[in-house]
Order: structure tokens, then C-alpha cells, then sequence
């Protein structure tokens, strides 16, 4: 292709959206850009300065002294949280919900896509979120809408967790965090999580991520 072209993967946490991403960049040799670890980011760094998470007017003075970088070594993306890495850190259960909550917070939002827009800036990329085919790119080539079962998305994140050695969460309270921030992501006010009419969504409930893969790259190859 002659032009730069964007993949817009979005939908709610724990619906594949990541995993996905990343394979698709690997296979298609393009750029993977994971903007909820961004988000993320911003969640941790109130956390760490003790401050509430709702607290808009707190927050946009935080957003005033906070460095976020990506990196990608080796394959995979590293996240940056003022000079220090914090892509493990960012993975853990109260951290999500800190990111859905300061998410919602507008000035937080404007500096994300800004960052988003600037990474992705002169390059073929795919990037995972919740607004990347509304807000972000909503002119991206390609635009998908991944969903699956609140239950399977639990197990999922539990499973996740598991495998880097968090062991004092159960499934309960995964799949509790999952429906707040389902409630949270789609009622916000500022860029809620929303399925574009020009979106194609995958259902991932009962598919292997080999599976949705196939599936996706089937439409980006018609």
C-alpha cells in the first residue's frame, strides 16, 4: 500500500482486544500500540501520588507532571511511567479500575489520543481500545468491535493474572471489576465505548484467538 493505513480493534476489557492486536501486528510485520496501558499508566501514577481517582481537579493537575513513553523491544511494547517501567505494574486489578476511572476524566482523555495520534504518526499500526475507531482514528481503514460473555472475559483476566504470579484475586472479584467497568467505559461522558456503524464485530465468547485471527484478517484480506 501507498499510504499509512490504521486497524481500529475496540471493545470492552478482557474481550481479546490485546492478544489479538499483537498477533495481527506480528503477522502483518506493522506497529502495535496498546492505548489502554496508557490509560493505565495515568491510573497508576494517581495511585502512587495518593490521590482519588474521580478527583478531575486533582487529576488534571497530576496530568500537568506525568511522563509517559512506549517502547517496543523485541516485539513488545514496554510502558514508561516518568522514567520508570511499569508494564508489569499496570497489569494489576485496582490499577484497571483506576484507569476507568481517570479515563473519564477529559483533559487525561485529550492528552492519550494526542500521544496516540503522535506514536502512530507516519507508520501502519493497530492499535486496541475503547475509542480508537470513534475518537482516535475514526477514519482508520479497518474498524473492529470485539465482544465476548462477561464470564468467559473474567476467566480470561483471572487466568491472565495467574500466569504472572498474582494468586490473591479471585474469580469473583475479577468478574466483579469487569461489569463496574463495563458500566463505567460505556456511560462516561467523555469518549464512552461505543460500537461505530462501519465497525465489524468478532464475538470471542466460544473462539480461540488463532480463530479470531483467521477471522479478522479474512476481512482485512477482501
Amino acid at each position: 500500500m501507498s499510504e499509512y493505513y490504521q486497524i481500529a480493534v475496540d471493545g470492552p476489557s478482557g474481550s481479546g482486544k490485546s492478544t489479538l492486536a499483537k498477533g495481527i501486528a506480528q503477522k502483518l510485520g506493522i506497529l502495535y500500540l496498546d492505548t489502554g496501558a496508557m490509560y493505565r499508566a495515568c491510573g497508576l501514577k494517581a495511585i502512587k501520588s495518593g490521590i482519588d481517582t474521580k478527583d478531575a481537579e486533582k487529576i488534571e493537575k497530576m496530568m500537568k507532571d506525568i511522563k509517559i513513553d512506549i517502547t517496543h523491544e523485541d516485539g513488545t511494547q514496554h510502558v514508561w511511567l516518568d522514567g520508570e517501567d511499569v508494564s508489569t505494574d499496570i497489569r494489576m486489578p485496582e490499577v484497571s479500575m483506576a484507569a476507568s476511572d481517570v479515563s473519564a476524566i477529559p483533559c487525561v482523555r485529550e492528552a492519550m489520543v494526542d500521544l496516540q495520534r503522535k506514536i502512530s504518526e507516519g507508520k501502519n499500526v493497530i492499535l486496541d481500545g475503547r475509542d480508537i475507531g470513534s475518537k482516535v482514528f475514526p477514519n482508520a481503514k479497518y474498524k473492529f468491535f470485539l465482544v465476548a460473555a462477561a464470564e468467559e472475559r473474567a476467566r480470561r483476566r483471572l487466568l491472565e493474572l495467574q500466569q504472572k504470579g498474582v494468586t490473591d484475586t479471585t474469580y469473583e472479584e475479577v468478574l466483579r471489576d469487569i461489569e463496574r467497568r463495563d458500566l463505567q467505559d460505556s456511560t462516561r461522558a467523555a469518549s464512552p465505548l461505543v460500537k461505530v456503524e462501519d465497525a465489524i464485530e468478532i464475538d470471542t465468547t466460544k473462539i480461540d484467538i488463532e480463530q479470531t485471527q483467521d477471522l479478522l484478517l479474512s476481512y482485512i484480506r477482501e
